[in-house]
């Protein structure tokens, strides 16, 4: 997802969660750490926010069906992905989540090169990284789902069994997860890049408990 880089977000500990606010279920020190091990992580923003706060839309997976190459091609991509009802499922068994930002300045973005691919690993394992470091705390709920595509391998496997199965996960966009909407819910507004010179935010998504 690739967005202008002044549509940026920041942790809030304020949203009520089933009538309680964050900070009587996460502690503030908790909700500092969580921050801090985002940004060492190269995120320029952690957000938190409500499950409900997020939006699912069949025209997601019509986008991902209808549009894009990785269809059919990779195991953390659509029809692999969790389908729209999976997702809106998964989404009833939590109350918060960790929406991330990254900012990017590439402006190969669209172009299949070996930079664009690096910026997508480095997302991809970024946020890997970080729901398990959230697992360590003591969030085991802790379930990532990282921006655009995964890039770990130049040619997925799929469908023959994953090279990084520890790696992979369903990309935000492949579980039908409108950003564009989540975002606007959180008062943002949601850009798009029109020139390859700029910088873009992309955003990552961590399921939390």
């Amino acid at each position: 997802m690739a967005l202008r880089k002044d549509d940026l977000i920041g942790i809030r500990d304020v949203c009520r969660i089933r009538g309680k606010r964050a900070s009587s279920v996460m502690s503030h020190d908790s909700l500092k750490e969580i921050d801090l091990l985002a940004k060492e992580l190269g995120f320029i923003e952690a957000h938190m926010l409500q499950t409900s706060e997020i939006v699912t839309a069949r025209w997601v997976g019509l986008k991902c069906r209808y549009g894009c190459a990785n269809y059919n091609t990779s195991w953390c991509c659509p029809p692999a992905a969790p389908d729209l009802q999976t997702t809106r499922d998964l989404l009833g068994e939590y109350d918060l989540a960790l929406l991330l930002t990254s900012e990017n300045a590439n402006e190969h973005f669209y172009r299949n090169s070996f930079e664009k691919r690096r910026v997508q690993i480095r997302h991809w394992k970024s946020t890997v990284a970080l729901e398990r470091k959230l697992f360590l705390m003591g969030y085991y709920k802790a379930f990532g789902l990282p921006a655009e595509t995964c890039a770990l391998c130049k040619e997925c496997a799929y469908p023959k069994q994953c090279k990084f199965p520890n790696e992979k996960r369903p990309s935000l966009e492949a579980c039908s997860i409108d950003v564009f909407q989540t975002l606007k819910n959180l008062g943002k507004s949601a850009g798009l890049v029109r020139n390859v010179e700029d910088c873009y935010n992309s955003y990552s998504l961590i399921l939390l408990v």
